[in-house]
């Protein structure tokens, strides 16, 4: 066999093996939106008076990317140091979390911005928790069953992602996710998931978890797409000069046009005051 036909029988095969990884990034994805239909039909969210605040609101339809924070976590003062200056009703909302009872009797409003505390609260707490060993072994595990869904980018594959937040003040960005093979972040495919405040993940987590569970990170992925014309790459010059009709039908500058609208008039005799 000659050297062209080896080298064509290579190109065959590497085709082959892209076009099965396709389609079976493909199927995957069309299993995980089946699985999604049908829990969205079937899911049954617990009641908030049968099992513990933290597992009801963890259960919630959107709250899929929370882990359930420990109570003795919780209970640890240490662990909460300078929440209460950021969480409004501070003191309510950690007795809704950890499930205290009290003697007094709420109204349904005050019960509704208590519940919206609670949530911040127990948002903000999680972040702390996903940082220490125990929470990373509970998010290390529902990373590996692709809980936080995966990269969208066409190079990556499939590629599993973590949740992450462009900042840790809350209310400031919404939670994206993260992928180790390509190292950008990007908008959770799941419209109830992008609701998520970012900051109750926090902006070090998925990279500090990578770097306690090497094993997790794939081999980082340069690849890009690179735009061509009948099979030729797209020159640099060609992309600034694409169209250089749009320069004469640009319209004048501003500051010309008021200078010459400047010297006109006084020329005119009229005079600015």
């Amino acid at each position: 066999m000659s050297e062209a036909s080896r080298r064509k029988e290579r190109e065959r095969s590497a085709r082959g093996k892209r076009q099965t990884k396709e389609a079976e990034v493909l199927q995957q994805r069309r299993k995980e939106d089946d699985d999604e239909e049908s829990s969205e039909d079937d899911e049954s969210e617990l009641s908030s008076e049968d099992s513990p605040w933290i597992s009801w609101f963890c259960s919630l339809r959107g709250n899929e990317f929370f882990a359930e924070v420990d109570e003795d976590f919780i209970q640890d003062d240490f662990n909460l140091t300078g929440l209460s200056a950021l969480v409004p009703n501070y003191d309510y909302a950690l007795d809704m979390i950890l499930d205290t009872e009290t003697d007094e009797v709420l109204s349904e409003e005050q019960q509704e911005i208590v519940e919206s505390a609670a949530e911040m609260l127990y948002g903000l707490i999680h972040a702390r928790y996903i940082l220490t060993n125990r929470g990373m072994t509970v998010m290390a595990h529902k990373y590996n069953n692709v809980h936080f869904g995966r990269c969208p980018r066409v190079y990556c594959q499939g590629q599993p992602a973590l949740p992450v937040g462009q900042s840790d003040i809350p209310r400031m960005n919404t939670v994206k996710i993260f992928c180790p093979m390509c190292q950008d972040i990007y908008y959770p495919r799941l419209r109830r998931n992008a609701n998520i405040d970012g900051a109750y993940f926090g902006t070090t987590f998925p990279h500090l978890l990578l770097q306690m569970y090497p094993d997790l990170q794939p081999v980082v992925n340069t690849v890009k797409y690179v735009p061509r014309i009948y099979g030729f790459k797209i020159h640099e010059s060609a992309r600034n000069n694409s169209n250089p009709n749009l320069n004469n039908n640009a319209p004048k500058n501003n500051t010309t046009s008021l200078i010459n609208t400047s010297f006109s008039t006084k020329s005119s005799g009229t005079i600015f005051k």
